[in-house]
């Protein structure tokens, strides 16, 4: 039988109702949707006490739930600015001390705008990642959703190049904000997903091609791309899970799928699962 998908949030849904840092309480709330993987975010900054982190660690643990942790969002690896490439870097490093102290591999993050210096950026920051000890995380650029944004299916595969331990994360519905809505459509998708696995499988072949890192919500948009994530009942905009979710399972791959709906993430998180359940 081959592996299935992990299915998790980032972070935590509007239904979860305890305020106070409860290791236990997140872990149970996560588990009785059925998921087995959380996105802890730090798109602020990376604050969490690696005590705190030590805790959910166990607490997560117990419940089978893997984390990933999705790093700064002023990350930007393109910058004319020497300084701000440099913090880039050190943005890294700090969310792979996090996501090692919570027991997970995987560092999610926003490679920048448009810009030649891309590449020799990450080739430094695979240099430093190592050099600090944490050779065994796992980088993930990841596909944006405003056309501006350095973040095409393709720069996200060549930035993937740079070492065999990178893997993309591929946010299908910033995909389909970006394309302002002419691809991953209600009548398009089942294509346009085929020919977004058959990329991966070409750049990266063998497991980090069955085991990408992805981001799924319905997601709003404008002319420059990218507006506001929506919930699944929001079915103005796209893209429709149900085709993706039949795809991993008729090819038999096995990604982390982390849903980012505007607020019901658990609840969309688990209809994902059944999704894929009943593909």
């Amino acid at each position: 039988m081959s592996e299935a998908p992990r299915f998790g949030t980032a972070g935590l849904s509007d239904s979860y109702r305890v305020r106070s840092f409860d290791p236990q309480a997140m872990a149970e709330y996560t588990a009785s949707f059925g998921l087995t993987a959380f996105e802890y975010q730090c798109g602020r900054g990376v604050r969490l006490g690696l005590d705190k982190a030590a805790a959910l660690k166990e607490a997560f643990d117990a419940k089978g739930i893997t984390f990933s942790v999705h790093a700064p969002y002023y990350i930007s690896m393109s910058s004319l600015e020497e300084d701000k490439r440099l913090n880039s870097v050190n943005y890294l490093l700090q969310s792979c001390a996090l996501v090692k102290a919570l027991g997970g591999r995987r560092v999610i993050f926003h490679a920048g705008s448009c810009g030649k210096q891309s590449l020799d950026t990450m080739r430094r920051a695979v240099q430093a990642v190592d050099e600090a000890g944490y050779g065994d995380c796992i980088l993930c650029p990841e596909t944006m959703g405003k056309v501006n944004q350095l973040g095409t299916l393709d720069e996200v595969l060549a930035l993937c190049s740079v070492d065999e331990r990178m893997i993309p994360c591929v946010d299908f519905g910033h995909l389909y904000a970006r394309s302002q809505g002419t691809e991953l459509n209600d009548e398009t998708a089942p294509a346009d997903y085929a020919a977004i696995l058959d990329a991966i499988a070409a750049a990266l072949p063998g497991e980090r091609a069955k085991k990408f890192h992805a981001h799924f919500s319905r997601i709003a948009y404008t002319k420059g791309g990218e507006k506001c994530h929506l919930t699944f009942a929001d079915t103005e905009f796209g893209p429709p899970p149900a085709p993706l979710m039949q795809l991993l399972k008729t090819r038999g791959l096995a990604p982390t799928i982390i849903c980012e709906s505007a607020g019901t993430q658990a609840e969309d998180a688990a209809a994902l699962k059944k999704l894929y359940e009943q593909g």
